[in-house]
């Protein structure tokens, strides 16, 4: 068994069919060369695109001297070692408190661990600064926390707040992450040196620990790139700690320099697809670590005081600071201002449901209900064609549809306004009207609608990938035998096999869709108006207890359809199918 590691909605390179397989490979029709140039086109425009004009402006002449002043100037450089420094902190930190998390619920015996995991998930469906904003308003100079209990007021913005928030925001990754290595490996491993006298402790830091070291390293990595790639909290608790994120915000935002803010996301986007790279191709090799067999059950928890008291502890305190930080936030919105005046009050949320906020709130639930069902059917059907369809390119095509995920948001977002804030023409015929920016059509709906797609699609081509692998291919022939095209074969017989992964892909694109920044802040337009710019614009004014409420509201949205596609789940479960690898 292998125990590489696979980060939920992190690239992962297609396992290569068995030689004897090559035979079940379906004869491509008519319908199915159409799907394959239809996705190539969607994915160029989707991604190929912003990316080539970023490449395109940053290698001008502006570019290129923009180029020149980042590797030359102090500034700048101090620029690139900030950001370096924030990604190690919050990959190291935030992969720490993922292992113990993981290692408590899946080693650990204890009460409670259905509500631990809900906790510990807690960050994903929230806004991006949810957790900065409520950080500045209980450990800020003038916290509650800080200053009015403890007498100590701390200033928050800068390295410390930064390293703070963004690794309550990213844990829950490693820890869903190093949890899924925890629960698949062989206990016969830790058994076996048990019997031969170890002790736990030495079992633990010879067997278990280095089964892990690749998912310790995947985690790593994947925290880097979301620690350096993040804009939102840099903006809200950044201070003078100035990221490359940042930086290209403020070139374009500020400055209206689409070359030097090219530049910059050139140099920000490097590091985050080396990482891509080097991921597919740790997680592609055949084993880095192996087990043969399946595994022989599930080991037994561990009940020593001398394991559960240090590492629940450590759990305990993130998990009261992670309360601590979303009651502040459900508080915060009943309250005139907390830890000023706590008087319970409704304006916040009548200021915000009868104004721009209720404008926001029905714009950005449309877009992203829009934006779902696209990005699921689209991520399966790249899923499908990938695993069932292509004999050549597939491994490209994996690459392509990963790569917005892969790429930082502020650098599709920076792509997309320079791309889409004109009409797209070739040859002279305007192919594609602007759908971003001044005088976008449907006030650059279409794009944020697009950048929503780009975003949320991967998770579903994932876990549609990993489902497709455990179908026998022999269904898909049968259909096709019986003169079934490509498209239907996909709706009627595959897509209902996949419905789980369908529905973890969807959930996913709408969280994601609801609580996104970094790429729609540059797109947006008094026209169309999206929930978390507007909470940034609260923050920004200093309106903690309006954004606290939009925090609240946009939770309890995606909550709610979260809620929804589960019983979805439950309640029509999937097609029963003889569902085994190709070949068992």
């Amino acid at each position: 068994m292998s125990t590489v590691a696979h980060v939920p909605g992190a690239p992962a390179a297609v396992p290569r069919p068995a030689r004897g397989s090559a035979r079940t490979r379906v004869k491509q029709d008519p319908v199915t060369i159409s799907l394959i140039v239809a996705v190539v086109l969607i994915l160029l425009l989707l991604v190929g695109m912003p990316l080539a004009q970023i490449l395109a402006k940053a290698f001008g002449e502006e570019g290129l001297s923009a180029l020149k002043r980042i590797f030359t100037s102090p500034v700048n450089l101090r620029i690139i070692r900030n950001t370096v420094v924030l990604g190690a902190l919050v990959g190291a930190i935030g992969t720490a408190v993922g292992f113990l998390f993981a290692y408590a619920q899946a080693r650990l015996q204890f009460r409670g661990k259905r509500i631990l995991h809900l906790i510990a998930l807690l960050p994903i469906v929230s806004p991006p600064f949810a957790v900065a904003t409520a950080a500045i308003t209980l450990f800020g100079r003038n916290g509650i926390v800080s200053k009015q209990f403890l007498g100590m007021p701390w200033n928050i913005y800068g390295l410390d707040g930064l390293t703070l928030v963004l690794s309550l925001s990213f844990f829950p990754v490693a820890y869903m992450n190093l949890l899924g290595m925890l629960r698949s490996l062989d206990p016969a491993m830790e058994e076996a040196a048990a019997s031969l006298g170890a002790s736990k402790w030495k079992i633990f830091r010879t067997v278990t620990l280095p089964l892990l070291v690749p998912g310790f390293a995947a985690s790593f990595l994947l925290l880097f790139v979301e620690a350096i790639a993040d804009l939102a909290n840099p903006l809200v608790i950044g201070g003078d700690f100035t990221v490359l994120a940042s930086r290209a915000y403020i070139a374009i935002t500020g400055e209206y320099n689409t070359a030097a803010g090219s530049a910059y996301s050139l140099v920000l986007l490097i590091p985050a697809l080396l990482v891509f790279i080097v991921q597919r191709y740790w997680t592609g090799r055949a084993s880095t670590v192996t087990v043969t067999g399946k595994p022989a059950g599930q080991g037994k928890l561990n009940t020593s005081w001398k394991a559960r008291v240090p590492i629940l502890t450590g759990v305990g305190i993130v998990t009261a600071l992670v309360i601590t930080i979303y009651a502040a936030v459900f508080i915060g919105a009943f309250v005139k201002i907390l830890g000023v005046n706590n008087t319970f009050t409704l304006d916040n949320f009548t200021y915000l449901l009868s104004g721009i906020g209720n404008d926001a709130i029905i714009d950005t639930t449309i877009l992203a209900l829009i934006a779902t069902p696209i990005a699921g059917i689209l991520g399966m059907l790249i899923a499908w064609l990938v695993v069932r369809r292509l004999k050549r390119g597939r491994d490209l095509l994996d690459f392509f549809g990963m790569l917005g995920l892969a790429v930082p948001g502020t650098v599709i977002g920076i792509g997309y306004a320079i791309t889409f804030n004109t009409p797209l023409k070739i040859g002279g015929v305007t192919v594609l009207p602007a759908v971003a920016g001044g005088g976008a059509i449907l006030g650059g709906a279409i794009a944020i609608v697009m950048v929503f797609i780009a975003r949320s699609m991967p998770a579903g081509q994932r876990s549609g990938i990993a489902a497709l692998q455990q179908i026998d291919p022999a269904i898909d022939e049968a259909a096709t035998s019986l003169g079934a095209s490509g498209l239907t074969t996909f709706r009627t017989v595959t897509l209902p096999l996949i419905r789980p992964a369908f529905l973890t892909g969807l959930s996913y694109a709408f969280a994601r869709s609801m609580t996104t920044l970094s790429p729609i802040i540059f797109i947006t337009t008094p026209h169309t108006r999206i929930m978390t710019s507007q909470i940034l614009s609260e923050v920004d004014a200093g309106r903690f207890g309006n954004a606290f409420a939009f925090c609240t509201i946009l939770i309890v949205i995606v909550m709610t359809v979260l809620g929804l596609i589960n019983l979805a789940v439950r309640g029509n479960p999937a097609v029963k199918a003889p569902i085994t690898p190709a070949g068992a």
